[in-house]
């Protein structure tokens, strides 16, 4: 979309929080991670983007962090015109974002903003604690695309980050 890669997403996939459903909307990257846990940031980062039928959105931040190519980031890459602003059709079905899932789902949550202007407030974030691993290379292919395309870290502003107990 010329800010970063981004992958719309068939209905059906759900994230359901406490009696709340959401539909997964859309995915994209960033550059290095927008979220430092203990002052860390990971070398990327995911954000899968959820929408309930109220419009609320909840976010969940998937911490990229450099070891074995990941299958999602693969298929992307092989897909991605170098050109951007240039959508590029996936075959249906082709791309199974639970590839991009830690096994442990333990999480960060808190209250914030979407990290890309108008920078909405009213987003639930979700922070998984376990990484997920991409390669090298797949980290520099982005890297190649967008050098930093990452929000810097915020403040928190008085808000509470409540973690899981997983």
């Amino acid at each position: 979309n010329g800010h970063t890669v981004m992958v719309t997403y068939a209905p059906g996939s759900t994230l359901t929080v406490g009696d709340k459903q959401y539909q997964l909307q859309q995915f994209h990257f960033h550059h290095p991670s927008e979220e430092a846990i203990r002052g860390k940031h990971s070398d990327m980062v995911a954000h899968l983007v959820h929408a309930d039928t109220d419009g609320h959105l909840a976010v969940v931040a998937v911490r990229l962090k450099r070891g074995a190519a990941n299958v999602v980031l693969a298929q992307i890459s092989g897909k991605v015109s170098a050109e951007k602003e240039h959508p590029v059709a996936l075959a249906e079905g082709s791309l199974d974002v639970r590839d991009l899932l830690p096994r442990s789902l333990g999480y960060y949550t808190f209250p914030g903003s979407l990290t890309t202007p108008p920078c909405t407030e009213g987003v639930t974030w979700y922070v998984l604690k376990a990484p997920v691993e991409i390669s090298t290379g797949q980290i520099a292919w982005f890297k190649k695309l967008y050098p930093n395309n990452a929000r810097p870290l915020q403040p928190l502003h008085g808000r509470a980050v409540m973690e899981s107990s997983n």
